[in-house]
């Protein structure tokens, strides 16, 4: 899911924690898809990172050494929080703003990735494969689809992993 907008950050981000969803919410991070073997490697560098601040390991270096590492901690947050769980490339990716978010919808397409976009009037809708006719700028429409999407995932969730522990 990816809302990089200011009217949709926080938005994306609630709706996607909720769902369990990677997000991006913040700043499209150029090779997230077509480099996605160094993005993991960061991602993987981040929870290191986070792992040794939470058992206290970090109080063995300097003030001024743990601040850096703290700062740079926090930056990595704003960075890979929203994708920190990720394993491999998704399947399908929802865009809230088709012309916000570019890099995102040709990395998307680069590397195979379906796209869900919601598409205003400003906007070619042959950029996404599924493009949901509606105002990316009112908030009230984000809201009322991004729910809409909530209640679709919370609901097909348990179904997939039924399946999956069928097979």
């Amino acid at each position: 899911m990816v809302g990089t907008k200011i009217e949709a950050k926080a938005l994306v981000k609630s709706v996607a924690q909720d769902c369990n969803l990677p997000y991006v919410s913040e700043r499209w991070l150029g090779g997230t898809f077509t480099n996605f073997n160094s993005i993991l490697k960061r991602v993987d560098y981040y929870k290191e990172l986070e792992t040794k601040k939470a058992a206290g390991e970090l109080e063995k270096y300097t003030k001024k050494e743990k601040a850096g590492i703290e700062d740079k901690i926090k930056k990595m947050e704003i960075k890979f929080g929203g994708i920190k769980e990720l394993k491999k490339i998704p399947e399908a990716i929802l865009i809230t703003d088709v012309r916000e978010d570019e890099l995102a919808i040709r990395e998307a397409k680069q590397s195979g990735v379906k796209i869900i976009g919601i598409c205003d009037t400003n906007v070619d809708p042959t950029l996404v494969d599924f493009p949901i006719p509606a105002s990316d700028d009112a908030l009230s429409s984000l809201r009322y689809i991004l729910e809409k999407v909530k209640t679709a995932v919370k609901s097909t969730k348990p179904k997939i992993k039924a399946e999956k522990t069928e097979k």
